[in-house]
């Protein structure tokens, strides 16, 4: 057991090479390599998996409230910038996503023997008023919105990535379902067997989870600013489109023919973005209006 738990805190703490993929290409030990160099998101990083790992007995794994607790005192003093970086890294592969769905410890923060039906879950969650406030954040701020070009509300990506983050640490923590790399998919432990004839209804509360488009653009990237891995033809929109070099720099002569696709409001100007025709997808349209490409990708008029 002890040779085992610190294996558990040798793989979580990234202190060493990953045996699958090199630190070059697994963004997720990067994210926790970041974390590490920063005092205090390594002192409650450390400090909850140290307890999440901490086995009670032989026939209780963890202790399940403490474990909740060190989460929520985690993604409520670190800053988003480590956080994020370590709920929504990006992936290539299953070595890497299986790091990031490990990041919550789910085998004591989130699994269980059985789902629970996702009602009773919900009405667990709404008798703590914590957790019934950071729900109803969620369900405010990652409410799919088909007039905004995130899917957001008020294109308030952050907003949604802050709320889903603030719902870990409760019974009704939500994680990923597998370590596919591609297809995303978080939901809370919990099935809508045995509903009855509120199974219409939680569905369609799993599925804000499961099949919200806010959610998905939203954890497809990080905040402005994060160093994260974003290409072309590898970038959060998940689509093989042409990237020659030259697009990263200028356009040289500008010789490459350019079409306007779309125009972005705000409260202080209107901007006209453009791209070289041909070359950008709608996805990778919305990644530039919100600055998750470079500069020389949006031009204005």
């Amino acid at each position: 057991m002890i040779l085992a738990n610190a294996f558990c805190l040798f793989f979580f703490l990234g202190t060493g090479a990953d045996p699958a993929v090199s630190a070059k290409s697994n963004h997720c030990l990067d994210a926790a390599k970041a974390c590490n160099l920063n005092d205090n998101c390594k002192k409650l990083r450390s400090s909850y998996i140290s307890i999440c790992n901490r086995q009670i007995s032989p026939t209780e794994r963890c202790n399940r409230r403490k474990c909740h607790k060190a989460l929520r005192q985690f993604f409520d003093r670190v800053p988003g910038e480590y956080t994020y970086r370590m709920l929504f890294c990006s992936c290539q592969d299953q070595a890497c996503a299986e790091r990031r769905r490990q990041t919550i410890l789910p085998s004591c923060s989130y699994e269980d023997k059985e789902k629970p039906n996702c009602l009773d879950l919900r009405t667990l969650c709404r008798i703590d008023h914590l957790c019934r406030s950071r729900l109803a954040d969620f369900h405010a701020n990652c409410r799919a919105s088909y007039q905004t070009l995130t899917s957001c509300p008020t294109d308030n990506y952050q907003a949604c990535l802050g709320s889903y983050a603030g719902m870990i640490g409760f019974e009704i923590t939500p994680n990923y379902v597998d370590s596919s790399p591609a297809g995303i998919v978080v939901s809370p432990w919990c099935s809508c067997r045995g509903s009855g004839n509120l199974e219409e209804e939680c569905e369609k509360f799993l599925r804000d989870f499961t099949e919200n488009p806010c959610l998905r653009e939203s954890s497809h990237v990080l905040p402005p600013g994060e160093s994260h891995p974003l290409l072309l033809s590898q970038g959060p929109c998940g689509s093989a489109q042409p990237s020659p070099p030259s697009l990263w720099g200028s356009f040289p002569g500008r010789e490459v023919a350019m079409e306007t696709v779309g125009l972005v409001l705000s409260t202080s100007h209107t901007k006209a973005v453009t791209r070289p025709r041909g070359f950008f997808s709608p996805c990778q349209v919305k990644a530039a209006l919100l600055g998750w490409y470079p500069d020389s990708l949006s031009q204005v008029p």
